[in-house]
């Protein structure tokens, strides 16, 4: 009897835990992205960063813009479509790294009022420091990226 109250309780709560996407369409996906990308990023790592802006746009790219103290700026911009890979990689007790791998040199890296001269190039890693991630956020993240990718192609 337990057994089968235990098996009908999983299926019951299965469709809750990991079903959801049916359920979400492209804006609320969207909508998701930026606030984990949000409330994730963490900037204690670079103490110099004094404003910083982080967003997924409803045309599946992803953004992150760095100002410095000095004024100097860097921007990095990728189209989902292009993402090869999602990493979690352990950092420190507070801070963590999730690392974006692009098929190819897919992330636009551009700098301003940069002393050494405002430069424009291409990476395939990005490495966006973030705080530690419960692992439902981490995978709703990957998901919901997946998501959008598909959708775009």
């Amino acid at each position: 009897m337990k057994k089968v109250f235990l098996i009908l309780v999983l299926l019951a709560i299965m469709p809750l835990a990991y079903g959801f996407a049916a359920f979400m369409d492209e804006q609320q996906w969207v909508n998701w992205g930026n606030k984990a990308l949000v409330e994730s990023y963490d900037p204690s790592g670079e103490p110099n960063i004094i404003k910083w802006e982080i967003m997924l746009t409803t045309d599946h790219f992803i953004r992150l813009r760095k100002t410095y103290q000095q004024g100097n700026q860097e921007y990095y911009s990728f189209n989902i479509k292009r993402l090869n890979s999602l990493n979690y990689l352990p950092g420190n007790d507070l801070t963590d790294t999730l690392q974006v791998q692009t098929k190819t040199d897919d992330i636009i890296i551009q700098t301003y009022n940069d002393p050494a001269g405002d430069l424009d190039s291409m990476a395939t890693t990005l490495n966006i420091p973030v705080k530690k991630l419960v692992p439902g956020r981490l995978d709703s993240l990957k998901q919901g990226l997946s998501f959008l990718r598909m959708k775009g192609m």
